[in-house]
């Protein structure tokens, strides 16, 4: 079982590192056989609606798991001697998290995947062997303080490529909330406008609010060097303090320097391996006037379905965000979320969580 996984796992991480384009379907519906065969809960799934391998002859009709149900079942290919990392969804205290497993193979095609992606919407420089390259601050704790968050390995991933250099400036607290230790983000500002060194601010959006907030009762602004950007993923329920992203965005102008298109939002999820931008550091797509279009890379297609027809929605319409995301090798592959978007031809607009879901991010936790 495990060697038909790992072989086609490195056949895609081989695709994806040499930049190769993939011929979608045929890959997805190999990868639902697979997935049909080795994990026992989503056959279970699968067949309780009447679909199978057998059945199925386009990627859009291969049935999609509600992200409620990473946190019942166990929703992995991968028994439980084999696992060797499992990133959580964080929610509210009390709530049960969902669970994605995974093994070595699996961890290097998720890092594979992001790294790629990440360096084009948030490093272009690097592409273009332009100096000075950023300084990269992240205002998550480290993955030693976090080992089961995604987003923790994901900016690891990014520490560990060469030339990167990256600092964690957030902490775990006593009540197992995430916290930011202001002093030394407000050094690593300071440092790095006296050198005129370009800043990547990497974190939640409730992470900018706690920096904002100290900012501001300590009366401080920056005006950070030309190329400093920031990546913001976005999300706050179940918490007192909130803001508008359009709200979010103007302080960090105002106390940071940043504008509006060097600001760039990320979307994923701990039952993902792939990430979602909404535009590329200094693109038009970020300008505040601007409809704000998340884009998966080439290995992860988007549906946006009707939740009352369970059909997809036309272009412009809201419906439930669908995931097909190969890079879920382990896994399941195709995966239903909670959030409500807009269709914008192959991308969405984000519009937040649907009525009568559970509050899931992780930005819930920061305290």
């Amino acid at each position: 079982m495990i060697a038909e996984l790992t072989s086609f796992a490195e056949r895609l991480r081989q695709n994806i590192s040499s930049g190769v384009s993939v011929e979608f379907n045929s890959i997805a519906l190999e990868l639902f056989e697979l997935q049909y065969r080795f994990n026992i809960a989503y056959r279970r799934i699968c067949d309780a609606r009447g679909l199978n391998p057998t059945r199925v002859e386009e990627w859009s009709r291969i049935p999609a798991v509600p992200t409620a149900a990473f946190k019942e079942l166990e929703l992995t290919c991968l028994s439980s001697e084999q696992r060797t990392a499992e990133f959580h969804s964080s929610g509210t205290t009390g709530q049960q998290p969902s669970r994605h497993f995974h093994c070595a193979e699996s961890l290097s095609l998720y890092e594979a995947s992001l790294w790629p992606w990440f360096e084009n919407h948030l490093l272009p420089e690097r592409a273009g062997g332009c100096p000075p390259h950023p300084r990269l601050i992240a205002l998550t704790p480290p993955p030693a303080a976090a080992p089961h968050s995604s987003l923790v390995h994901m900016f690891e991933t990014i520490r560990r490529q060469p030339g990167v250099q990256l600092e964690f400036l957030g902490r775990v607290d006593g009540d197992g909330g995430w916290g930011l230790d202001l002093e030394s983000a407000i050094e690593g500002l300071q440092s790095a406008a006296a050198k005129n060194q370009p800043v990547v601010l990497m974190g939640t959006a409730f992470n900018f609010v706690h920096l904002l907030d100290g900012l501001t009762e300590r009366n401080l602004s920056f005006s950070l060097p030309s190329g400093s950007r920031v990546m913001e993923t976005g999300g706050y329920k179940g918490r007192s303090r909130e803001l508008s992203k359009p709200e979010l965005h103007h302080v960090i102008s105002e106390r940071l320097g940043i504008l509006g298109a060097r600001i760039v939002c990320e979307y994923g999820m701990s039952e993902l391996s792939s990430q979602a931008y909404d535009g590329a550091v200094g693109s038009t797509h970020n300008s505040e006037l601007q409809t704000r279009t998340f884009q998966f890379p080439s290995w992860c297609r988007v549906k946006i379905i009707s939740p009352e027809t369970g059909r997809e929605v036309a272009e412009g319409a809201v419906g439930l965000i669908h995931l097909f995301d190969l890079a879920n090798v382990f896994s399941v592959m195709a995966v239903q979320t909670e959030d409500l978007g807009v269709r914008r031809s192959d991308g969405f607009e984000m519009l937040g969580r649907a009525v009568a879901t559970e509050p899931r991010g992780c930005s819930l936790m920061a305290s």
